[in-house]
């Protein structure tokens, strides 16, 4: 009897399922949207400015081809004018050679219809990369079989160690959710210097490009916040999805505004697999 009851309060329960529907945030205007990088290497450097969506919007991505979009070294003030490029939808530099300096600040300046846009970042010196090197694990514990790359390197800064790691598999980024590859120094830098492994399995032939980032704490924060964003399963005990904190700010006009500026050091190393000899 006991273990009837328990099957007709189970069966109760799943009759009184119901679906809930999430209040989300919608725009009742445009809310730009600002993605912007400036780095060592000119090929990275570039400023995208959409248009935000609601969150259940299917529409195409809408670009603004018409702002006023600016690098301002602040210590030198000196200006770096962008144009828009209808190739890759976004805002490069006017010299395509112009890059960061290590030491130097510099300031974003992004001015659409009556609005301007601003934020700042460091360019901090790179870590260093001893090496590269690779195994082939025939049963690894969680993964698959295959040659695991191990990082070796060193990190002798004693403040704003926040890094990136992206990893470039035969021109194709590796770009889910759990390849935001971040890391600091809560925990130390004894895994680098003994060597980071990374968690995919590659196969002889394949040819690795890995790139560090060394990012100021806003924009790593963002991209925390984006990795965490982007692995919500949307289940029962998952938070309601929400934009990451921007760290730019709205100098001129009333406007919400949403993205990241991102001041940062590229450091990058390839490798090719090739068969090892048993």
């Amino acid at each position: 009897m006991k273990r009837i009851s328990i099957i007709l309060l189970a069966i109760l329960g799943f009759s009184c399922q119901e679906e809930v529907d999430l209040p989300l945030r919608t725009f009742d205007s445009k809310v730009p949207v600002i993605e912007a990088i400036w780095t060592n290497r000119p090929f990275y450097n570039e400023v995208s400015v959409t248009l935000a969506q609601n969150y259940f919007d299917t529409t195409s991505i809408e670009s603004i081809k018409d702002a006023e979009v600016y690098i301002l070294n602040t210590r030198l003030n000196e200006v770096i004018p962008f144009a828009y490029n209808s190739t890759s939808n976004s805002y490069r530099p006017l010299n395509s050679q112009e890059v960061a300096e290590v030491g130097e600040r510099y300031q974003l300046v992004v001015n659409w219809q009556d609005l301007q846009f601003e934020s700042s970042g460091e360019l901090l010196e790179s870590p260093i990369v001893d090496s590269l090197t690779y195994q082939y694990e025939e049963d690894p514990l969680f993964n698959d079989e295959g040659y695991y790359i191990k990082v070796y390197g060193r990190i002798p800064f004693e403040e704003n160690n926040f890094y990136r790691i992206r990893v470039i598999e035969n021109d194709t980024l590796k770009n889910d959710a759990s390849d935001y590859l971040l890391f600091d120094d809560r925990f130390g830098f004894g895994i680098f210097e003994n060597g980071l492994e990374l968690n995919y399995p590659f196969d002889v032939g394949d040819r690795v490009r890995l790139e560090l980032y060394r990012l100021n704490e806003q924009p790593y924060n963002y991209l925390s916040q984006l990795a965490s964003l982007l692995s919500n399963d949307g289940g029962l005990f998952s938070s309601p999805p929400q934009n990451p904190d921007t760290n730019i700010k709205v100098v001129q006009g009333n406007s919400d505004v949403l993205g990241y500026f991102n001041v940062t050091s590229i450091l990058t190393r390839s490798i090719l697999i090739e068969e090892q000899d048993e």
